[in-house]
């Protein structure tokens, strides 16, 4: 591969078999970066987030870094707190990114796991985008098995993203994890097309 890893973004709904995909491309050898992970990074103790959250809500800092509850409250009552939360959080992922894209520069494809994908336009700046889907029936039986969910709770979060007909329409690839060894080997198969088409 010329210059530069092969970067391909991970998404997909709740339930929908993401955590484990990537847990997959792990165990191949892919270099994952998590999204979700760098921001309890940013928010934890110590974290490079801390400062800036703390000037705009000093509440919501303490001794174990960010109280996420804390935040949550002040979000619903400022409707313009979750901007500025943005505005600060957000180049601190980029950062994030960039020094794992940069520490992986031999690999010759990395995986980015990115919850809201398409939310935040990363697929302006990735090379493809991977959606992993399943059907309807299990994706509701899979979080509805989540300790506490109910099924109002995952209406709700269903509401709140957008629709996995759309994420699948602008995918590049689409995995449907139907089972762990289905999966593994659609992965297996994408990650060596990737390899023959970008070596």
């Amino acid at each position: 591969m010329s210059g530069r890893p092969f970067l391909m973004g991970l998404t997909g709904s709740i339930g929908m078999g993401k955590s484990t995909t990537a847990d997959i491309f792990r165990a191949l050898g892919v270099p994952v970066w998590d999204a979700d992970a760098a921001v309890h990074r940013l928010y934890g103790p110590g974290g490079a987030a801390i400062p800036a959250i703390a000037a705009l809500c000093p509440d919501a800092v303490g001794q174990a870094g960010v109280d996420r509850a804390a935040l949550k409250d002040w979000i619903s009552r400022d409707p313009g707190a979750l901007a500025r939360i943005e505005a600060v959080v957000h180049p601190l992922v980029a950062a994030d990114r960039a020094a794992f894209t940069k520490a992986h520069a031999d690999a010759p494809v990395l995986v980015l796991d990115i919850p809201l994908l398409f939310e935040t336009c990363a697929e302006d700046w990735l090379d493809a985008v991977l959606v992993v889907t399943a059907a309807p029936a299990v994706q509701r039986a899979r979080v509805l098995s989540r300790p506490g969910m109910t099924e109002a709770q995952f209406d709700l979060l269903l509401s709140r993203q957008m629709p996995d007909a759309e994420k699948r329409a602008r995918a590049d690839h689409v995995i449907e994890t139907r089972s762990l060894e289905q999966t593994r080997a659609e992965v297996q198969a994408l990650l060596d097309k990737l390899r023959e088409h970008h070596a």
